[in-house]
């Protein structure tokens, strides 16, 4: 019997969903940031570690890499397409698993750290999944939520108005898109309020900027053409732009055209990735 997919979060997500293109320029464009976050976490040799949401699996080698030798780390996915990627990360103290983040088949007690980047906001229930992914801990382990934001941050510093109105835009797009709320927009941003009201302790909180300047690199440019100017800014936005800005908008984000973005000598890019660290308590 053949009927529509079934979806496991609140931005549509199934196991044949695939975000492969966006995560691996993500990955390539922030990696000195997302390192820098993992660096911090102080993985030691011989811990077991979960990648909730591991995607292509960048962070998981990373973390594979800190947790030699006799640590495991295990990379979980709903994404089969992700795990397809991933496979190509793969040491031989790590693992992948296709599973839902919010029934995973894991025993109590399993890890001593989840790290988690970027995905509990497709839950349905983000203070839910934190507090399932708490529970796979040891007493004392730590759960560390990653996230830059849901919207691209951008910043024209040589036209606030668009970028006012190109923000509003995409807002707008994804409100209507998956039909969520402005707090679920923006919400992204309280990742340490997700833990607190998850019943973690010991929090901290850290947040890396992500800062380009022109003359771009390569990495960069690659994930603002095709993820932000194509596939967040492009046709998607007519509907929510007068037709003057998205005209505007679009020479932008055109390379054919002279007034295109990242050939700004002035071009400036903040991005921001902000790093929660919970403990699960020793009587829980």
């Amino acid at each position: 019997m053949n009927g529509a997919p079934a979806v496991f979060g609140r931005l549509g997500d199934t196991p044949e969903r695939d975000y492969r293109s966006r995560l691996q320029l993500f990955n390539a464009f922030a990696e000195p940031e997302l390192r820098a976050a993992i660096a911090s976490l102080q993985v030691a040799p011989g811990m077991r570690v979960l990648d909730a949401g591991c995607g292509t699996g960048a962070t998981l080698g990373w973390l594979a890499a800190a947790a030699e030798p006799g640590g495991l780390v295990l990379g979980a996915d709903l994404s089969a397409p992700h795990l397809q990627a991933a496979r190509g990360q793969l040491t031989p103290n790590a693992l992948l698993l296709q599973t839902d983040l919010q029934r995973p088949p894991f025993a109590a007690g399993s890890f001593d750290l989840v790290w988690s980047a970027n995905t509990v906001h497709h839950l349905t229930d983000p203070v839910r999944g934190i507090r399932t992914l708490a529970s796979l801990l040891r007493p004392s382990g730590r759960v560390a939520i990653g996230q830059s934001s849901l919207l691209p941050d951008m910043h024209f510093a040589w036209d606030a108005r668009l970028e006012r109105v190109t923000t509003e835009a995409v807002r707008a797009y994804y409100r209507d898109r998956y039909r969520i709320s402005e707090h679920a927009l923006t919400s992204v941003r309280g990742v340490a309020g997700l833990l607190q009201a998850a019943g973690l302790s010991n929090l901290s909180v850290r947040t890396y900027l992500i800062e380009r300047l022109a003359p771009l690199d390569a990495k960069t440019q690659a994930w603002l053409l095709e993820v932000i100017f194509r596939g967040t800014w492009g046709e998607r936005l007519r509907p929510y732009l007068e037709t003057a800005d998205f005209a505007e908008l679009t020479q932008l984000c055109d390379p054919r055209h002279a007034r295109f973005a990242l050939h700004r000598p002035d071009f400036h890019l903040l991005q921001s990735f902000t790093l929660a660290v919970g403990e699960r308590s020793r009587d829980r």
